[in-house]
């Protein structure tokens, strides 16, 4: 057999230069090493797949197709993790469907340490958007946090972990593009501190159905999943659930009964999902201890108005200021204050609720 440098150019041709799905790959690779299918495409790509679609160069034209895209990813920055790669990932392995390559930009050495997974709806409450990056935060002292690039949740996790640079974003398309298309900017400052990571070719654009099997790679790379917010048909239930399916922990935060915005939690939390209100919750399960909390100086007043939110849950000003004993320009000044401190947050319609 061809040595494991000849076998991963042979991968990089088969899934960056051919025209096969994830499908008809597996059963080719059943049928031949990827070395043998590369100098002998003629003979088993039609055994394999009578529907073969193509007609395959000569054998010299098939190799530089493979040295040329090794060529453009070294251009480029970028690197391919095969499945004979040392640093491929061993959780995503032992999954079901584990990508055959996986290409890179960034922090290579992120794909060995230990790794856990954060997302959430692109529609998320203000205080699990403000808490999903204060656990974010706190995980990344431990984990690589794995993440995807859209809005929400997605976005909270990466403001959490990026000052540690323990970040891996997973795009459901490749390196050369970027969806949502307004995140290019993001996305090129977590490859500049943390690491980006597809399974598709780089100038492959996004796809529907690219997006669930996006969410594959999350949860088999990780020990577990945290949802921040969900609905009854989120995207990030699907990971939820494909963690569950590969025997992953899963958290979510709870939600308060009837907000749409979080049923999704709620009912993985009915399932058995853990209950999350914080990184220690997290923490906890892997027998980590989490860092000292720093202590927040409050105010007299803004030790008051946060007793009346932690209490009565979320308000609208008010009638916060009511129950605190303020005048609402008071109550509206003592909410910036707690805003800035980072145990209060805006809710939407001018009401808050306590972080």
């Amino acid at each position: 057999m061809k040595n494991d440098a000849a076998q991963e150019r042979a991968y990089l041709w088969l899934c960056a230069c051919t025209d096969t799905d994830y499908r008809e790959r597996v059963a080719l690779l059943r049928a031949a090493s990827p070395a043998e299918l590369l100098e002998r495409a003629e003979e088993i790509f039609p055994a394999v797949l009578p529907e073969a679609r193509g007609k395959f160069s000569a054998l010299p034209a098939r190799e530089r197709e493979a040295d040329a895209c090794a060529a453009y990813l070294k251009k480029k920055g970028y690197f391919a993790v095969t499945l004979l790669s040392e640093d491929y990932p061993e959780a995503l392995k032992h999954t079901e469907a584990p990508p055959l390559v996986l290409y890179g930009a960034g922090n290579r050495a992120l794909l060995s340490e230990r790794k856990f997974c954060i997302v959430g709806s692109r529609k998320i409450p203000p205080w699990a958007e403000k808490l999903g990056r204060t656990v974010a935060e706190q995980l990344a002292e431990k984990f690589v946090v794995v993440t995807g690039l859209a809005e929400g949740g997605d976005c909270a996790a990466i403001a959490g972990a990026a000052s540690s640079g323990n970040l891996i974003s997973v795009l459901p398309c490749g390196l050369d593009e970027c969806y949502p298309v307004a995140h290019t900017a993001l996305k090129e400052r977590i490859r500049t501190y943390g690491l980006i990571l597809s399974e598709y070719p780089p100038a492959e654009r996004a796809r529907k159905f690219y997006f669930p099997a996006r969410n594959r790679i999350l949860a088999g790379l990780s020990e577990g999943v945290l949802v921040l917010s969900a609905a009854v048909r989120s995207g990030a239930l699907i990971t939820a659930d494909l963690a569950l399916e590969y025997g992953r922990d899963v958290f979510a935060f709870p939600h308060n009964v009837g907000a749409a915005q979080g049923e999704g939690c709620n009912e993985l939390i009915k399932k058995g999902a853990y209950v999350a209100t914080g990184a220690e919750d997290i923490l906890s399960v892997y027998g980590i201890e989490p860092a000292p909390k720093r202590e927040t100086q409050l105010s007299e007043e803004e030790e008051k108005l946060l007793h009346v939110l932690r209490e009565r849950g979320e308000l609208h000003l008010a009638e916060l200021a009511n129950l605190a004993g303020m005048r609402i320009f008071e109550a509206s000044a003592v909410l910036s204050a707690l805003e800035i401190k980072g145990v209060a947050v805006k809710a939407g319609g001018n009401r808050y609720t306590a972080v």
